[in-house]
């Protein structure tokens, strides 16, 4: 396997400041991308910063708007040229507790941050693949479709899972694959933006536990998986070696397929 797979290739990841988003990025650029690292948090420069000797940029932008997804594709064309690949990256459940538990604003809140900022992306990025003859877009979902103490999450990556199915089918004739990666419980390093900027209460750190629990339980594997496990086969999907998949949601939990 070349470990140049990217030479030559345009590469936009999103959510690319922390945990998997900020893994993929660095490792696409030592394999030879053009990365631009997008994100809301400003340290997504100091990231950019990090792949030594690469040509990468940062780009702060709020993907959970549509001016946002637009602004980080027309950065990356500006930049580097065009896109050749986009990884979306962004999402993660923003609180846990039983579904009767929600607020109606904070349903709202899980879906704008686990679904609408890839399927704004992947709208805004679709007339510069077209433009470069073809591309690939690989979504990062997740296996908690099926999982406790986050239902409205589950329901945001279950329109990821099925537009990625929808979009394949769609632009297939344009030369333009369209997959998923579907990661189940992965250890990360503390994040330097929480993802529940209130605070979670005694409760909420119960109902927490509870959940963490069954996201391990339901592996064969008992155990988290790592970054670079989930990096691995992101950059798999990513690249051409997978050129002949597409519309699929490849499960990277440990048997444990959502």
């Amino acid at each position: 396997m070349s470990t140049q797979r990217f030479a030559g290739k345009v590469m936009v990841v999103t959510g690319a400041a922390q945990g998997i988003g900020r893994g993929v990025a660095l490792r696409a650029a030592a394999e030879g991308a053009k990365v631009l690292l997008v994100d809301r948090a400003d340290f997504v420069a100091e990231v950019a910063a990090e792949a030594q000797g690469a040509q990468t940029a940062g780009f702060v932008a709020d993907l959970e708007t549509y001016e946002g997804a637009a602004a980080a594709m027309a950065f990356a064309v500006r930049t580097f040229g065009g896109i050749d690949i986009l990884v979306n990256g962004v999402g993660g459940a923003i609180r846990m507790r039983p579904f009767a538990e929600f607020e109606p604003a904070q349903i709202d809140a899980e879906i704008r941050r686990s679904l609408m900022p890839t399927l704004y992306a992947c709208h805004a990025v679709l007339p510069h693949l077209m433009e470069r003859g073809g591309g690939t877009i690989v979504n990062v979902s997740s296996n908690a479709t099926r999982g406790i103490r986050r239902v409205p999450y589950s329901a945001a990556k279950g329109g990821v899972n099925a537009m990625t199915q929808s979009l394949a089918m769609e632009y297939a004739q344009h030369n333009i694959r369209v997959v998923a990666a579907a990661p189940g419980g992965t250890e990360a390093p503390p994040r330097r933006v929480p993802r529940n900027a209130a605070g979670d209460s005694e409760q909420e750190r119960i109902w927490m536990s509870e959940a963490v629990t069954q996201v391990r339980e339901s592996t064969f594997f008992k155990r988290y998986g790592s970054i670079d496990e989930q990096v691995a086969p992101i950059l798999f999907l990513a690249s051409d070696e997978a050129s002949y998949i597409t519309g699929a949601v490849l499960p990277v939990a440990g048997g444990d397929n959502g």
